[in-house]
């Protein structure tokens, strides 16, 4: 609808229109609205039709020249977006007012009405309501792009440990999965003695340095690649990697430390178990009970290795335990567990059952262990190692086995087992045969250590065979029939499939 707005004036008499001859209220162009329609047009110059683009995978629109923003159909952000379209054609006139006009959600149109003021002849305001309609072009903003593409990335974050097994790996990635920070990585690549995590900015690589660096003990090398130079605008593209290294180091390992560290750790033994590995190395001394905690910072300033790999663990049986409830220690020693108990066990390996041989030891293991129970460890007396620090040791303080833990069926707990992990959707590249083994080693551990359960998420699974009871009078760890330890109900979470609740619409607002 167009009229025009006259100043106000004192008289109240009409005029005739100077092209129809119309009686009509007195106005600077002593013309009527019909007349002035068809000699002015104030949208004139104003596009009608006008694109606006869309991108299907991430749902927000472009607002130039390479910006992407999420707008919601018919919001105030939408119709900011579109009324920047004609910002260049509108500095002539005034606008009065703007809204949206309901068309179909799934029609690829959205029509504004807007209200426009312009002074047109001898002064007069011509005011005039009309519709500009946008069309909806689909187009993959460029981070979807690098989604798609899977090898579009701008920085790699490689993650590596030395070692022949992946518990540790096994554990970060629950961490990974609790913290939700797979979902801003392009791929992840799983190869040898490591994983590689793909991202389509720097600052999301950095993101992941720095949840690493908080997580497990570890060091970091930071690198770039020119990839194109515009000297036009001095615009540089740089490819980043960020070279991540956790310490060779594993739970259940034997290691050895040097002098020098041990004593900074409160005169431990030189002779330790690794018994967990989170943000520190947890060291416990089998014959002190001695507990100690190395960082990384405090590792690569005097590192160490293990001694020994799961394979080359033994299996004995206890022949006899004496608990040991008195030890004193010596001045300047350090805390103490108290999970575990101190005893003198005689073992003998079930290999050389038809044999007398057997081996004195002191383990932290007494909690555990009763005569008859099969036990792993790792037999000194019969091996031969390579270790600085442990051929400068005295012979008669390097024990003949120190024992790690305590053996059970791995059949029965399999078949008990009513709960799972999640794992993250990776490309798997010359993976070894033995993973699977490994695997199994790692629920095994969650099992037996509350303190790592605490940081995992654990769901539960098909199987019922646990006979657990009321969650709500289930201890934090049951045993079995045959004293394996059981996660309780108590500790798991239910699964939550999206696409069950919501359907795939609710998926995809979920995930966003």
């Amino acid at each position: 609808m167009e009229y025009i707005q006259a100043p106000a004036t004192s008289s109240q008499g009409h005029i005739l229109c100077c092209t129809c001859g119309v009686a009509i209220p007195p106005n600077p162009a002593n013309m009527c609205v019909a007349c002035l329609r068809t000699q002015v047009d104030i949208s004139e110059g104003i596009p009608k039709q006008v694109s606006v683009h869309f991108c299907k995978q991430c749902e927000r629109y472009l607002q130039p020249p390479g910006t992407w923003i999420q707008c919601a159909l018919e919001s105030r952000e939408l119709l900011t977006l579109c009324l920047k379209k004609l910002k260049g054609s509108m500095n002539k006139v005034r606008l009065i007012d703007a809204g949206f006009l309901w068309t179909e959600p799934h029609s690829k149109r959205i029509k504004t009405k807007l209200t426009i003021q312009k002074e047109v002849m001898n002064g007069a305001i011509l005011q005039q309501v009309f519709v500009v309609e946008f069309t909806v072009l689909g187009q993959m903003c460029d981070d979807c792009h690098r989604v798609e593409a899977k090898d579009f990335w701008k920085a790699v974050v490689q993650v590596r440990q030395k070692t022949q097994h992946k518990k540790t790996f096994y554990y970060l990635e629950q961490l990974i999965l609790k913290h939700k920070l797979q979902q801003t990585a392009l791929n992840i690549k799983e190869i040898h003695e490591g994983i590689d995590f793909y991202y389509s900015t720097k600052q999301h690589a950095q993101k992941m340095v720095d949840f690493l660096q908080c997580t497990v003990p570890c060091r970091s090398k930071t690198s770039q690649r020119l990839i194109s130079h515009d000297i036009h605008s001095n615009t540089f593209n740089y490819k980043s990697t960020f070279s991540i290294e956790i310490v060779p180091v594993c739970k259940d390992n034997v290691v050895c430390l040097s002098p020098r560290l041990a004593q900074s750790l409160g005169n431990l033994g030189q002779v330790c178990v690794c018994v967990r590995v989170t943000s520190t190395i947890h060291l416990i001394d089998p014959n002190t009970l001695q507990i100690a905690e190395v960082d990384g910072n405090t590792y690569w300033r005097n590192p160490f290795s293990s001694l020994c790999h799961p394979r080359q663990l033994e299996e004995f049986m206890v022949m006899d335990i004496d608990i040991i409830r008195d030890q004193k220690l010596g001045s300047g020693a350090g805390m103490r567990s108290n999970k575990h108990a101190l005893a003198e066990v005689w073992v003998q390996k079930t290999s050389e059952m038809d044999t007398s041989q057997q081996y004195h030891s002191r383990t932290f293991l007494g909690h555990l262990l009763n005569i008859g129970d099969l036990v792993l460890g790792f037999d000194f007396a019969n091996s031969n190692i390579n270790d600085e620090y442990l051929n400068k040791m005295n012979p008669h303080h390097v024990p003949d086995v120190v024992l790690i833990k305590k053996s059970y069926d791995r059949t029965r707990r399999v078949k008990r087992r009513n709960w799972k992990l999640q794992e993250m959707a990776r490309d798997r590249d010359g993976m070894d045969t033995d993973d699977e083994r490994q695997y199994q080693d790692f629920l095994e551990d969650l099992e037996e250590d509350e303190a790592l359960r605490k940081n995992v998420n654990i769901y539960r699974g098909e199987k019922q065979n646990c006979d657990i009871g009321d969650a709500s009078k289930i201890p934090v760890e049951s045993d079995t029939d045959d004293g394996a330890p059981c996660v309780s109900l108590a500790e798991m979470l239910e699964e939550l499939s999206l696409s069950d609740a919501t359907g795939g619409e609710g998926v995809d607002m979920m995930t966003e």
